[in-house]
């Protein structure tokens, strides 16, 4: 229970803060999900999805987390011993992989170092060589909530259509949809994965499948078994304005209220107050770092995250330690290093319904926080940051 003054400053990346007028729009009486007022809201959804996503095609909503996404792409597409081509960018792409093993796919891992996004080049080379295209679908996380690094994806459309190879483009967005750019229809993903709790300020609790006309007609000769998944039976009952299992009502309602809020802003605004925040972050952590101390994670300028940013700590140091000491003292969560980063990293989300001074709160917590814990670091980082924003509030660029 909190009892320090205050909010409390949810810095993971993700679940993220939830604007308050997302908030009063899910706090509705419960409505009939088969009558004409949830209807209006289906389709208001449905529709409105369609814009953060990019695309004209439909976008499935399921009550659900984003593993449920994954499964629902694969399951609906593919058959049992396909072979699905992944990319090692980080903790979330391993259990992308381990979750296609579990449903009797076969897939194949490009080795990562957990530093950087999906190279491209290896991705052509390996569908080059599958000249008999046992390669059914290539796989890949958008934004690794793990690492702070995020694919280009389009570059990666670019090297699948240069090998010339017919597999399906999977394309897992869930915390970047709403915080980082993403064009499904332009950059030619068949299966786009999303979730409501990051970019989208909502909950957990929604997950999505933005789909081609490719990807629906997979369906015809997929194999795996699926019932609760099925998107033939979702597309159907979408096209009355109703759903083929109860509903998130609620959810749905803050849904349609976070649509509105992103493009109020406009897309291209939001994109590049997420670049702003995130390159005061990283100017934070590079001066912190001046005397050998802590790092950014991600060692590929062009893959730096909009949405988060780990922080690689120094030898001898434990970053869950250092998170135990901002918590107690300053009453906020940073994100914790997962699985082979335990301990090693810790993450500062800087997504969703955030704003300047949001950040600077954010980034005076941490470089307190290094303080009391004898982290080495060199003092100003924060003053750093600030001279990223105030340069950017005064020639009115994003970043």
């Amino acid at each position: 229970m909190n009892t320090m003054p205050g909010r409390h400053f949810l810095q993971i990346p993700g679940p993220t803060n939830v604007p308050d007028r997302v908030l009063r729009a899910m706090d509705m009486p419960t409505i009939d999900h088969r009558g004409p007022e949830f209807q209006a809201l289906a389709e208001r959804v449905l529709s409105g999805i369609r814009g953060i996503f990019g695309t004209r095609n439909p976008v499935i909503i399921y009550p659900a987390s984003g593993t449920g996404a994954w499964e629902a792409a694969l399951v609906n597409t593919l058959s049992p011993g396909d072979k699905v081509l992944m990319y090692e960018t980080g903790h979330f792409a391993s259990l992308w992989k381990r979750l296609a093993t579990r449903l009797s796919l076969d897939p194949e891992f490009i080795e990562g170092d957990w530093r950087s996004g999906v190279d491209p080049a290896k991705i052509e080379e390996r569908l080059r060589a599958d000249t008999g295209h046992a390669i059914k679908a290539v796989c890949v996380v958008h934004n690794e909530t793990s690492t702070g690094c995020t694919t280009r994806v389009d570059e990666v459309r670019a090297a699948i259509d240069a090998a010339g190879h017919p597999a399906l483009f999977m394309v897992d967005t869930i915390s970047s949809l709403g915080s980082i750019d993403y064009r499904h229809d332009e950059w030619g993903v068949d299966v786009t994965v999303g979730g409501s709790q990051k970019g989208l300020m909502l909950p957990p609790g929604l997950s999505f499948n933005a789909l081609s006309d490719k990807a629906i007609a997979a369906q015809k000769d997929a194999g795996l078994p699926r019932s609760y998944w099925a998107w033939d039976e979702m597309l159907e009952a979408n096209s009355k304005g109703v759903f083929p299992s109860t509903p998130a009502t609620n959810l749905l309602y803050g849904l349609a209220e976070a649509i509105d809020l992103l493009n109020a802003e406009g897309l291209d605004n939001v994109f590049a107050r997420h670049q702003r925040h995130a390159a005061a972050t990283r100017a934070a952590v590079a001066h912190w770092g001046g005397n050998g101390g802590v790092e950014v994670l991600c060692e590929n300028p062009r893959h730096h995250s909009g949405a988060l940013t780990a922080v690689k700590m120094p030898e001898g140091h434990d970053a869950d330690a250092f998170r135990k000491v901002v918590l107690e003292n300053f009453n906020m969560s940073l994100g914790n290093g997962l699985s082979k980063l335990s301990g090693k990293v810790f993450r500062i989300g800087h997504l969703g319904d955030f704003n300047d001074l949001m950040l600077m709160g954010t980034l005076s917590g941490v470089e307190m926080g290094l303080e009391l814990a004898d982290v080495p670091h060199r003092k100003g980082g924060t003053e750093a940051a600030m001279d990223v924003l105030t340069k950017a509030a005064k020639t009115g660029k994003g970043a």
